[in-house]
């Protein structure tokens, strides 16, 4: 491919896959035996290179080799690497001043970051919002929030749920390693509800619903419940796409009882599912939205989003931090949503969904290895099975991964059972790009 692309202030990146060394090559080789000597080793990587520019759909290592990115940095850069308006908007910030606290002295941006927040999440109501660092710390402050607006303690979480590695957010977190063991013990007062799995348990989304229900009924019970918190669609789990009518009726039930529903759209938000917030798909409308991830085109930055009563019952100096809000994430956030918007990159997630969809069910027709293919938007989900037995297959998603990243792409596993390959593309991916991505993936599993 010939396709460059421009971040402002930079020099163009060509949309290309290219391998001039081995993977790693020696400049990567050289700084992994530094990070070994410099890091924690808990501090993992899923690549053996080093990045030096990326931009479009394109991650260059510091030995020049370019990787097609169906990563994202964990659907972070949606808006792409270095986009342009938000390489201005940061830059022009950067002069202007670094921080301040907005606990101090306030500054316009978070406002105008809040006023976004609010206008463009689901439902009409009245809210308020309040700006953060990272996703976890996000859901903790809408646990917070939830626990002061009702007097209770009580949370429920999912099974297969990634929300975090904090100590609370490991507590609502379902998967042990790596995220869990060894690091407990954990917040109290956080139970765990079956989720609705089509591919794994043949329900519909009103049985799933109800059998959800009746275990919160029986072992928690409503007048002790604060929360339910809950991705529309699971990340690290596996992107399980709940039945329709799940999501809705979980809703009802806690509008009825006085429970506090939190979307949990860390890694859903923003374009990524083909909508701005993937709780749209159904029509739900959350008491509580956490976003992180790709509200700021990499700058870290996260947000609670909520109807202005249950927000605004917290006690003045109750939620902050001394970077929640950073003006230059803010002025990233301000960037990247004007991106998402003007440039219709919730459209281009819809187009990367048929692509990603109609290649995979081209493949698993043939090939019975794929079990199932999932997820909305730029956020796909391929799980990979025993043909025989139905089972997870995790040694063959490792097999398929690492021969991707030898061949120059850049693919992510994920799953409670560790047997799925998640696509997170950026939503600025050239068409031709992705098509050539999706090649290097099938012929990895063709080959394994």
């Amino acid at each position: 491919m010939t396709l460059t692309s421009t971040p402002t202030g930079g020099p163009a990146l060509t949309q290309e896959r290219r391998i001039v060394t081995a993977i790693p090559g020696p400049r990567s080789e050289a700084l992994m035996a530094r990070k070994n000597r410099a890091v924690a080793s808990a501090v993992g990587t899923t690549m053996p290179v080093f990045a030096e520019s990326a931009g479009g759909g394109v991650v260059v290592d510091v030995d020049g080799n370019s990787f097609i990115d169906l990563g994202s940095g964990i659907a972070v850069t949606g808006v792409g690497n270095s986009a342009p308006r938000v390489v201005d908007a940061v830059q022009a910030q950067v002069a202007a001043f670094t921080h301040t606290c907005f606990m101090i002295t306030p500054y316009d941006s978070y406002v105008e970051v809040a006023e976004k927040l609010n206008e463009l999440t689901p439902g009409s109501h009245e809210k308020r919002s309040a700006l953060f660092n990272s996703g976890a710390e996000a859901v903790e402050n809408a646990i917070k929030v939830a626990r002061s607006y009702t007097g209770k303690q009580a949370v429920v979480a999912f099974d297969h749920a990634y929300h975090g590695r904090t100590n609370l957010t490991m507590a609502l977190t379902a998967k042990s390693m790596p995220y869990k063991s060894g690091f407990g013990p954990f917040a109290s007062e956080i139970y765990r509800a079956p989720m609705s799995y089509p591919f794994r348990d043949g329900l519909s989304g009103a049985d799933a619903a109800k059998r959800a229900i009746s275990m919160i009924e029986k072992q928690v019970g409503a007048t002790n419940l604060a929360a339910i918190i809950v991705e529309p669609i699971q990340g690290e789990g596996g992107f399980i796409v709940p039945a329709d009518g799940f999501l809705p009726a979980l809703v009802d039930w806690a509008s009825t009882n006085g429970v506090v529903f939190i979307a949990d759209e860390v890694q859903t938000g923003f374009a990524r599912t083909g909508t701005m917030f993937a709780s749209e798909h159904e029509n739900i409308v959350p008491d509580i939205v956490v976003t992180a991830k790709g509200i700021a085109g990499g700058l870290p930055l996260s947000a609670i989003t909520g109807r202005a009563e249950i927000l605004d019952a917290t006690h003045t100096g109750g939620l902050g931090g001394t970077y929640g809000g950073n003006p230059i994430a803010c002025a990233a956030a301000l960037a990247a949503i004007e991106t998402y918007i003007e440039d219709d990159l919730a459209g281009a997630a819809r187009r990367i969904e048929a692509t990603l969809v109609e290649r995979f069910a081209l493949a698993q027709a043939i090939d019975p290895r794929i079990g199932d293919i999932r997820g909305r938007g730029a956020m796909i989900a391929v799980e990979f099975v025993d043909p025989e037995t139905n089972e997870p297959d995790a040694a063959l998603t490792s097999a398929v991964a690492r021969a991707c990243h030898q061949a120059g792409v850049i693919v992510l596993t994920c799953g409670t059972y560790g047997n799925v390959i998640r696509f997170l593309p950026p939503l600025s991916i050239p068409d031709a790009l992705l098509a050539e991505g999706i090649d290097v993936v099938l012929t990895a599993l063709e080959n394994a």
